[in-house]
C-alpha cells in the first residue's frame, strides 16, 4: 500500500477532523496527506506526508533506528526482510546459527558485566542490555524466518 492509503485508513478510524484536532493541524493538511502525492505531478492535490518523510529520513541517513523507535512506540520491534541470494546454503546456515549464538552471548556478557561489581543493574546498564536484546531479537527473527521460508531446505541446495 502507498503511504497515503495507510494514512487514510488510519484517519478513517477516528475521522480526519478528530485526527487533525488531536495533532493540532488543519483538517485540510490531513486530507492532503491522505491523497496521492507525486513529484512528477506538481498540480496533484496530495502533500508529502509524515510516512513519506520518515522513509526519506531512513533513506538519507541509512539509519533504521528511526524505524525501530517507531516500532517500539507501537509495541514491537523492527526486523528487516530476509534476503535470498545464490550463496552456499550450508555456509549461510552455519553463519546464521553462529551469529545467533554470538548475539545471545553478547547480551549475556553485558548482563554479567553489569552485575560484576555490585550485583545490581543501573539504568545506563539496562539501556545497553536492551540494545543487545533488540539486536538478538532481530537476528533470531531473521534466522527463524529464513528457516520457515525453506532457505536452508534441500531444495535450496539443489537436491529437490
Amino acid at each position: 500500500m502507498r503511504s497515503d492509503e495507510i494514512l487514510k485508513s488510519a484517519a478513517d478510524k477516528i475521522g480526519v477532523k478528530a485526527l487533525a484536532a488531536g495533532l493540532k493541524l488543519s483538517p485540510a493538511l490531513v486530507y492532503k496527506w491522505c491523497q496521492p502525492c507525486r513529484a512528477e505531478d506538481p498540480d496533484g492535490s496530495g502533500a508529502l506526508n509524515p510516512l513519506d518523510r520518515l522513509a526519506q529520513i531512513v533513506e538519507l541517513t541509512g539509519d533504521i533506528e528511526v524505524v525501530n523507535w517507531l516500532c517500539k512506540q507501537a509495541g514491537g520491534f523492527f526486523v528487516p526482510d530476509v534476503e535470498v541470494d545464490g550463496r552456499d546454503v550450508r555456509t549461510d546456515l552455519i553463519v546464521g546459527a553462529q551469529q545467533l549464538v554470538k548475539e545471545f552471548s553478547d547480551m549475556l556478557e553485558e548482563v554479567s558485566r553489569s552485575i560484576a561489581n555490585d550485583l545490581c543493574i543501573e539504568e545506563s546498564e539496562a539501556v545497553r542490555i536492551r540494545h543487545h536484546w533488540e539486536t538478538l531479537k532481530r537476528v533470531a527473527e531473521r534466522f527463524v524466518t529464513a528457516c520457515e521460508a525453506g532457505m536452508f531446505g534441500p531444495e535450496m541446495k539443489g537436491e529437490g
